[in-house]
């Protein structure tokens, strides 16, 4: 892998900016090259003359000061065109990058010292909790719970002897009681019963008591803040690495390119000592951090087990298995076969022409066409993984997944195919038995193939042990009962982008509703479908398109709750309306009637307007008036504008397909059924596109806010001292 692919995927997408603009100062390279090949001729002499100068390095590193300002006095008269042009612009790139990394290290070096007083409290807790009924406590170590970069963390473990860190540890104990004094439990952790503050029950008697429960909360939530905190350390200490190793390489091709190869590294060595002089090369405040938190990590939240402590704050290294690439290729091949072989066979059979074909689509068919909308969806999202990554959008980061437990576009692809093939076959066994006329002893079960592939799907979905991408399964399950129990918890990224996956998958809640009754009140043993003649049936048909789509609109009021953003409670109106013209839709399509039809004409194009601009305007932030780029946004992650305005067509195009379901234009030969699945499908691709922008959207705010790093709130919070003595 070249420097240049490596610098490029090392970098902190959020930080990209700020990184030295190594490509920048390239292409600055190229342009003296070819000035230099174009004017060799007629300035040869003049060349020869000034680059028979060659600087005295001894002389400017006795005088270098890591300073810009000397390197660039003693070298300006040195310096050509384009060599001026070529420093100036690396003078800018090492002011960018040592700005930012000062900032960031000042916020981190401020992070430890809060995270200083949270340990603080936490030992305290721990004390208390544990010994309640302790009336002297010898006090606790108040070096042991600090985070500090004024002292080696090397020499709190290297004492030279036992007696002389109990000497010094004596003088440094302070009682539990003056840490907690004005500690309480922050509310989102704060159990109903008790903060830390009123854990003090009986006042009376000032006897102590703290809950156990609160205690794990607690270090489970000090534990995380830690973790993601050396995250971002080692972040930071791989943005200096590799801006150091940027500037390095670029002074070599510069060495490179000039003719006089000495006088050129003399002018590199001298650069390279300022870029060494500079604050980024000569803070080593982010790796004191990493030593003394990794020490305080493994003392204080796994009882000294070092290996354990380093597994749970080193990122997991996601590795390229070859056995994913065989059985995908595998997977896809089979499914090619069997798919064609289905074909064959339909065609054979002349399916469609016959009476049993009709039956076949009215009441088999529909069973399978939901494991068709889950694999089509699945595949869209492989596809949404495979571009995310490309254009290092950090999906993972923003959807909140565990680094080294997210799935890219080849386990994504592996799954789709594993499920297309398993459906597929299912369904060709189901098509052979069905049309065997000659023995008819196999129809029961063929009417059970359906159900079994459904069960499967399920069981392996929540199946408990560590098998088929255990997290990402209990990832989405998590997500998913949180979608269920919108109104009850705040709204993350992650729980609104499933809700709004269900959505476009409403056609497979009925699908599901069908499966309930064909199976749950015994259409499948009397060999025909009846479920439209029981009411409970019609019920839960008329309920099941609106379910996901009240998801949604639980989760915009949940959030207006939370946030008091009256763009939520816009946001909830497009679902309501998409709510209501579902409802007219679906008793259009029971009653008829023109009444209805102009109603449900008028309801969903409502729908689709508002839904239309919302996903454009709000989700993509594109047709923006004011936009540098042209009906666009000003910040495009493709390089090719169209793709925007083809996305935003077809957006468009698609919406709009909804609306065969109320005028029900004739499209002979195809079925009803068949019509249906088809567009149900073109709104599962729509999704699919809309994933990506909408996540595009999304990382460019997260970008312009550099929000690198999940935020996760301390568990403890601190009364201010006049507050206290007022209470």
């Amino acid at each position: 892998m070249t420097f240049k692919k490596d610098f490029k995927q090392q970098m902190v997408p959020e930080w990209e900016t700020h990184y030295m603009d190594y490509e920048g100062l390239k292409t600055i390279l190229k342009h003296v090259k070819h000035n230099h090949h174009h004017h060799h001729g007629c300035s040869n002499q003049t060349d020869e003359g000034t680059e028979d100068k060659i600087i005295d390095v001894e002389t400017l590193e006795n005088g270098v000061d890591g300073s810009k300002e000397f390197y660039e006095n003693n070298l300006n008269e040195e310096r050509g065109e384009g060599d001026a042009r070529f420093f100036e612009k690396l003078d800018e790139e090492l002011d960018k990058v040592n700005v930012f990394y000062k900032e960031e290290v000042e916020a981190v070096k401020h992070e430890a010292t809060l995270l200083s007083k949270q340990l603080e409290a936490l030992v305290a807790f721990r004390v208390k909790v544990k010994s309640p009924d302790t009336v002297e406590f010898a006090g606790l170590q108040h070096k042991d719970s600090m985070l500090s970069t004024e002292v080696d963390p090397l020499q709190q473990t290297n004492r030279s002897s036992h007696h002389e860190e109990e000497a010094r540890s004596n003088d440094k104990r302070r009682d539990p009681m003056e840490i907690l004094e004005n500690v309480k439990i922050d509310n989102a952790l704060e159990s109903p019963k008790s903060t830390i503050k009123n854990a003090f029950t009986d006042s009376n008697d000032n006897e102590l008591s703290f809950n156990k429960e609160e205690l794990k909360k607690v270090e489970k939530q000090l534990r995380l803040v830690f973790v993601e905190f050396y995250q971002k350390l080692l972040h930071l200490k791989d943005y200096s690495f590799m801006n150091l190793s940027a500037f390095s390489k670029i002074m070599k091709k510069y060495e490179k390119l000039k003719k006089n190869a000495q006088r050129a590294s003399s002018n590199s060595i001298t650069y390279m000592r300022v870029v060494d002089n500079s604050y980024l090369g000569t803070s080593d405040e982010v790796n004191i951090l990493l030593e003394k938190v990794e020490s305080t990590f493994i003392r204080n939240f796994t009882h000294s087990n070092h290996k354990k402590g380093r597994k749970l704050l080193r990122p997991k290294i996601k590795r390229e298995r070859h056995h994913i690439t065989f059985f995908t290729g595998f997977f896809s091949g089979c499914f090619v076969a069997l798919l064609v072989a289905t074909i064959l066979r339909i065609i054979s059979q002349h399916l469609m022409k016959k009476k049993a074909g009709t039956f076949y689509m009215e009441n088999i068919f529909p069973l399978y066409s939901l494991f068709g909308y889950i694999t089509l969806h699945m595949l869209m999202y492989a596809a949404n993984t495979y571009f995310w990554r490309r254009y290092r959008i950090n999906y993972q980061f923003l959807f909140g997944i565990r680094p080294g437990t997210e799935l890219d576009h080849k386990d994504v692809f592996l799954l789709t195919t594993g499920h297309a093939v398993i459906a597929v076959l299912c369904f060709l066994i189901n098509l052979q038995l069905e049309m065997n006329q000659k023995d008819r002893s196999y129809k029961t079960a063929t009417e059970l193939v359906p159900l079994s592939l459904i069960v499967l799907v399920i069981l392996i979905t929540f199946c408990p042990f560590n098998i088929i991408y255990r997290s990402s399964r209990f990832f989405f399950i998590r997500c998913l009962l949180r979608c269920i129990c919108a109104p009850f918890f705040p709204v993350s990224l992650s729980d609104f982008f499933l809700a709004d996956q269900l959505t476009s998958q409403f056609q497979s809640f009925r699908s599901f509703v069908l499966y309930i009754c064909y199976y749950g009140l015994g259409e499948h043993s009397r060999r025909q479908n009846k479920c439209r003649s029981h009411g409970i049936y019609n019920i839960q048909y008329f309920m099941a398109g609106i379910i996901p789509y009240w998801f949604r609109l639980a989760q915009c009021m949940r959030q207006l709750y939370d946030e008091r953003n009256l763009d939520h409670a816009i946001n909830g109106s497009k679902y309501l309306s998409t709510i209501v013209a579902m409802v007219i839709r679906t008793v259009f399509e029971t009653k008829k009637g023109v009444t209805w039809k102009v109603l449900a004409l008028i309801s969903s194009g409502v729908a689709i307007l508002i839904n239309t601009y919302w996903d454009i305007v709000k989700d993509w932030s594109l047709l923006q008036r004011h936009s540098k780029n042209r009906y666009l946004r000003d910040k495009l992650i493709v390089s090719h504008k169209s793709v925007y305005y083809l996305a935003m067509v077809v957006n468009v195009v698609l919406r709009l397909s909804w609306m065969q379901l109320v005028l029900e234009l004739d499209w002979r030969p195809l079925h009803k059924v068949a019509i249906i699945t088809f567009i149900s499908c073109l709104e599962i691709i729509r999704r699919g596109i809309w994933n990506f922008f909408r996540l595009e959207n999304e990382h460019l705010n997260n970008v312009g806010n550099y929000r690198a790093f999940k935020s996760i709130p301390h568990p403890f919070s601190y009364y201010d001292d006049d507050d206290g003595k007022d209470e």
